[in-house]
């Protein structure tokens, strides 16, 4: 592992390696939401938001009902900002590079659909409002323009079998996440207490 020798350094080493992308690599790149992208966008419950920012990456999961991001025009797409753990590193590092990218998948589907654009961050009453849920709006409202759209093919979900039940894995194969809370932090938060709490309390809190 520690050999240097086969390790890529440039772009015309990596061109050399995989070849010319073939024309329907390129020519589903577009600078829009397409109408035949826009339904992908629409039906996707779960995307994920990946940022850039002085701390470094971040790469978090957004999910809500299908529809949850609105397609405001071909070139704007609307994201409600809902509760989470307030560590804000993805709106942190939108307000330092607004440059994002999404990747929305919808349950069953093997293809993703691939957003790259900028993002700005809005607390306008009118437009919390608008994504109001049992009354209680979002914090913010990311506002992001699109660049490009594509989508991917179903490779990797085909190898994954992601949306194959048969291979869908027990939460109790894992560590719980009270268990992990007590053991990094020397046992000051989480245990089977934090365990037995948290269904009830995510169910209190998704908006």
């Amino acid at each position: 592992m520690n050999d240097d020798s086969h390790i890529l350094r440039d772009a015309e080493a990596l061109q050399r390696l995989y070849g010319t992308p073939t024309e329907t690599s390129i020519v589903k790149e577009v600078d829009h939401v397409h109408p035949l992208y826009r339904p992908f966008i629409e039906a996707a419950p779960f995307f994920v938001l990946a940022t850039s920012g002085p701390d470094g990456l971040d790469a978090s999961p957004r999910g809500d009902g299908p529809g949850f991001v609105v397609v405001e025009d071909e070139k704007t797409l609307l994201i409600p900002d809902r509760r989470g753990n307030n560590r804000i590193d993805s709106l942190r590092n939108v307000l330092a590079d607004p440059r994002v990218g999404l990747l929305f998948l919808v349950p069953g589907v093997g293809e993703t659909l691939r957003v790259n654009g900028r993002a700005r961050i809005s607390v306008d009453p009118a437009l919390l409002a608008r994504f109001a849920v049992d009354g209680r709006a979002p914090r913010s409202v990311m506002i992001v323009a699109v660049d490009t759209v594509f989508f991917q093919c179903s490779r990797a979900l085909a190898r994954s079998a992601l949306w194959d039940p048969s291979r869908h894995v027990p939460r109790s194969a894992l560590p719980s996440g009270g268990r992990i809370l007590a053991t990094l932090s020397a046992d000051r938060v989480g245990g089977p207490e934090y365990d037995a709490a948290l269904p009830a309390r995510i169910q209190a809190t998704l908006y």
